[in-house]
C-alpha cells in the first residue's frame, strides 16, 4: 500500500546522532534486538570499514522500520561535509527529511546545507533536537537558533522534561501528555508535570496559533475565540507539513532511547507519503515532451537510480526508488539516458550490509537491483511502451585535487580499472588528464574524502596508490610590442628551403587569447604561405621562453616577407613562423600568469577573523562577506598554488565547521619572486 509507505532521510551535522537515532529507531520497531553504538562499531547502518575507523558515516544507508502497519524506509546520511553530495543525492529519494541537531552545538554549516537541498527537492522537514541528556543541552536556545537559520519557521510539538543528567521524557503540546522514560527505556504516559503545567499551556497556545496560520478559515475561527478541535488542528497540521508552511520540532534522546516512539508516531501520522506528495514530472527521451508519473501501481513503470554501491559478494547493486508502477523479482527494463534494454534477474531490499530478495517493488519502493550492465547512477529506468527520463541531483562540486600514479610500476591499468569501479560508487569523485601537465588527476570533496577512496581501493582491489599535489597550469604572455625577422634557409643537395616573414608582437586584453592579422600587400608571400606561417608561431606559442608554459594573450601582425621561387615551401614558412616568435617572445619582456580561483566559504562568525588572516597570508584578495544565519559567506580571489591542499586546512581552522566551493575565475600576473622560484623549478625537471 502506498500510503503506508515513509520515506525518511535522516540528515544534519556530523556528530550530530544521525547514525545513533536510526539504530534505536531500528530497535523500537523491533527490527534489532540490541541498541548499536558508533564507538563500538557495531551499528546496523555503518558497517564499511573506513567508517568504523573513523566513527563516521561515509556512504548513506538504508533499513527498514515497520511501525503502526506502516513502513518506513530510512535513509542514514553522511553529515561529514567529505562526503556530503552522498547525502544531497540520496536526499532526493525521500518524500521528508528528518533534520538531526546536537542538543548542545545547534545547527551548524551541513545542517543548513542540508536544509537548502531540502528546499530545492520541496521536501517538508521536522526537526529532531537529540543529546538533551547531555551536559550544556539547551532546548529553548537551539529552538531560538533554528528560528533565526531556519525557513519555514521551526514551531514546537514538545517540551523537554528535565534537563541534560536530569532529561527525562517529553511533554507533546498535540495530546497534552507527558511521557517520561524510566532507565530501561520503557515509557509511561501521564499528566503534565505540576512545575510545567504553564509553559505548556502557554506553548500549546503558540502551537495551535501557528499551525493555524496555514489555513486561513481556521485561523478566523480561532482568533474569533471559537473552539478548534484537536482533530482540525491535527489535518492542518499535516497539511502546513507537507506545504513546507512550518517546520515541526520535536526532542530527545537517541542514545538514552527517549522520545524515539513520539518520533516514529509522528512520523507515521504527520510526515507525507509517496501519495501526497504527488505526480513526478519527466521528459520524453526522444521528443522532449513534459511526461508525468502519478504514484499509482497501475501506472507505466518509471523510476530512478539514485546510488550504486560495489558490494563485494552481490557485486554492482544500483539503488532505485520506484515512482509509478510496478516490477517483479525479474524482469526487463528500458534505459532512457542509454536508451537501451536490460535485463534484471534479482530485485533486493538494502537492510544496512544485508541485501534480502523481494517478489516485487511498487511506487514509493527503495530497492537494488544487482549486477547491472548498463544502468548507471542518475539513470531513469522505465517502461520501454512508456518512456520518461527524469532529472536527478548533481553532485556537490569537487574542492581538492591529487596527481596520482600506481605505486608499483605495471599497475597503472590496475589502478584506472579500480578507480573506475569507485567512480560508479561514488560520483562525487572525478578522474581527469591534464594534457598540459600530463598528469591524472584525481579531485573529491576534501582531505579526508581522498584518503578513504584510496583505502577502499586497497582493500577491494589490493591495489596502492601514490599521490602528490597536482602541478599548477600557469600561462606566459607578453608585455610590450616588438618587430622581429623570422628567416629560414638551408641548402643541401638540390632544392634548398627558404622561408622569410616579418611580424609585430604584440600584447592584447587579459582572455583574449591568440589573433593572427594577415597584412601582406604586394605579394611579398604568396597566399599559400601565410597559413604555414600561422601554423609555425601557433606551434611555438605552446612552449613559452620563459619556463616553457603555454604563451596566451597576443597579436600577431604579419607585415612582411620574402620567398624563393623554387626553395620555399609550407615546411619552411612554418619554421620561419615558429623562427619569428621565439625571437619576438624573448625581446618583448615574458611574465607568468598564475590561475586565480573564486573561493565562496561558509563559516561560523567564530572563525571569520582566522580565516581573512589565512587569506591575506595566501594572497587572496577578499571581494565581500554577508550574512547567512549564525554563518560568514566569505567570497575571495585566491592563487591556485596557493589553495591546492585548503581542505584540511580549513577542516583545522573551523573545527570540521567551515566549508568552501572553488572555482576557475581568470589568469593574473605572477608576482617576481615567485616567477623566479617557478622558472628554476622549470628548469631543474627540464634538465
Amino acid at each position: 500500500m502506498v500510503d503506508k509507505i515513509r520515506n525518511i532521510a535522516l540528515v544534519g551535522h556530523g556528530t550530530s546522532g544521525k547514525t545513533s537515532l536510526a539504530e534505536v529507531l531500528l530497535y523500537q520497531a523491533g527490527v534489532t534486538n540490541r541498541i548499536g553504538r558508533v564507538e563500538d562499531g557495531n551499528t546496523a547502518m555503518d558497517f564499511e570499514p573506513e567508517e568504523l575507523k573513523r566513527g563516521i558515516t561515509i556512504s548513506s544507508a538504508f533499513h527498514q522500520a515497520p511501525w503502526n502497519k506502516h513502513t518506513v524506509n530510512l535513509i542514514d546520511t553522511p553529515g561529514d561535509q567529505n562526503f556530503f553530495s552522498d547525502t544531497k543525492t540520496s536526499m532526493q529519494a525521500a518524500d521528508g527529511i528528518v533534520v538531526v541537531i546536537d542538543g548542545v552545538e545547534g545547527a551548524k554549516v551541513q545542517t543548513e546545507l542540508a536544509w537548502e537541498f531540502a528546499g530545492d527537492f520541496g521536501q517538508p522537514c521536522i526537526l529532531f533536537f537529540n543529546k538533551m541528556d547531555r551536559e550544556r543541552a539547551d532546548f529553548n536556545k537551539a529552538f531560538s537558533d533554528a528560528g533565526e537559520i531556519f525557513e519555514p519557521k521551526p514551531i514546537k510539538i514538545q517540551l523537554p522534561i528535565g534537563s541534560e543528567g536530569e532529561f527525562k521524557g517529553v511533554v507533546d503540546l498535540i495530546s497534552m501528555k507527558a511521557y517520561t522514560y524510566d532507565e530501561s527505556g520503557q515509557v509511561t504516559a501521564g499528566d503534565i508535570p505540576a512545575d510545567m503545567q504553564e509553559e505548556a499551556e502557554s506553548e500549546r497556545e503558540a502551537f495551535v496559533e501557528d499551525v493555524a496560520e496555514a489555513d486561513d478559515s481556521l485561523l478566523e475561527r480561532y482568533l474569533e475565540g471559537e473552539t478548534v478541535t484537536d482533530e482540525e488542528i491535527n489535518a492542518v497540521l499535516r497539511k502546513g507539513i507537507r506545504s513546507r508552511a512550518f517546520a515541526p520540532v520535536l526532542c530527545g534522546s537517541a542514545t538514552k532511547n527517549i522520545g524515539i516512539n513520539q518520533l516514529l508516531d509522528f512520523i507515521v501520522n504527520c510526515m507525507p507519503s509517496p501519495q501526497d506528495m504527488g505526480p513526478k514530472t519527466g521528459v520524453h527521451p526522444d521528443t522532449g515532451e513534459e511526461q508525468v508519473r502519478e504514484p499509482e501501481p497501475d501506472a507505466p513503470f518509471s523510476a530512478y537510480v539514485f546510488k550504486t554501491v560495489a558490494d563485494p559478494y552481490a557485486g554492482r547493486l544500483s539503488i532505485i526508488r520506484v515512482v509509478s508502477g510496478t516490477m517483479g523479482g525479474d524482469g526487463t527494463f528500458f534505459n532512457a539516458n542509454k536508451d537501451t534494454k536490460e535485463r534484471y534477474s534479482q530485485l533486493l531490499r538494502m537492510a544496512g550490509k544485508e541485501q534480502k530478495p523481494v517478489k516485487g517493488a511498487g511506487p514509493g519502493d527503495i530497492v537494488a537491483l544487482a549486477k547491472l550492465k548498463e544502468t548507471t547512477t542518475g539513470d531513469t529506468i522505465c517502461s520501454e511502451s512508456a518512456k520518461i527520463r527524469f532529472q536527478t541531483a548533481e553532485p556537490l562540486p569537487s574542492v581538492i585535487s591529487y596527481a596520482l600514479s600506481a605505486k608499483e610500476k605495471g599497475e597503472e591499468d590496475k589502478v584506472f580499472s579500480s578507480l573506475t569501479k569507485i567512480m560508479e560508487e561514488d560520483i562525487a569523485l572525478k578522474l581527469d588528464r591534464n594534457a598540459e601537465t600530463k598528469q591524472i588527476l584525481l579531485s573529491g570533496m576534501g582531505q579526508v574524502h581522498i584518503e578513504a577512496t584510496l583505502e577502499k581501493i586497497r582493500r577491494k582491489f589490493n591495489v596502492e596508490v601514490q599521490l602528490k599535489p597536482p602541478k599548477v597550469p600557469y600561462r606566459e604572455t607578453i608585455k610590450k610590442k616588438v618587430r622581429v625577422q623570422g628567416r629560414h634557409k638551408k641548402q643541401t643537395g638540390g632544392h634548398g628551403q627558404f622561408g622569410d616573414c616579418w611580424i609585430q608582437l604584440e600584447p592584447t586584453e587579459r582572455g583574449e587569447g591568440f589573433e593572427f592579422v594577415d597584412s601582406i600587400v604586394g605579394g611579398s608571400i604568396p597566399r599559400q604561405y601565410i597559413p604555414a606561417v600561422e601554423k609555425g608561431i601557433m606551434d611555438a606559442s605552446q612552449k613559452g621562453v620563459l619556463a616553457g608554459y603555454p604563451c596566451v594573450d597576443f597579436r600577431v601582425i604579419l607585415d612582411d616577407g620574402s620567398y624563393h621561387a623554387v626553395d620555399s615551401s609550407e615546411m619552411a614558412f612554418k619554421i620561419a613562423g615558429s623562427l619569428a616568435f621565439k625571437k619576438a617572445a624573448e625581446q618583448s619582456g615574458s611574465v607568468l600568469l598564475e590561475p586565480i580561483m573564486k573561493i565562496t566559504i561558509i563559516t561560523p562568525d567564530d572563525y571569520t577573523g582566522d580565516i581573512m588572516g589565512d587569506l591575506n597570508g595566501r594572497r587572496g584578495r577578499v571581494l565581500g562577506m554577508d550574512s547567512k544565519g549564525k554563518n560568514q559567506v566569505i567570497e575571495a580571489n585566491v592563487p591556485m598554488s596557493e589553495f591546492l591542499t585548503y581542505a584540511p586546512d580549513l577542516r583545522s581552522m573551523t573545527g570540521g565547521r567551515g566549508m568552501f566551493t572553488l572555482e576557475f575565475s581568470h589568469y593574473d600576473e605572477l608576482p617576481a619572486n615567485l616567477t623566479d622560484k617557478v622558472v628554476a623549478e622549470a628548469k631543474r625537471a627540464e634538465e
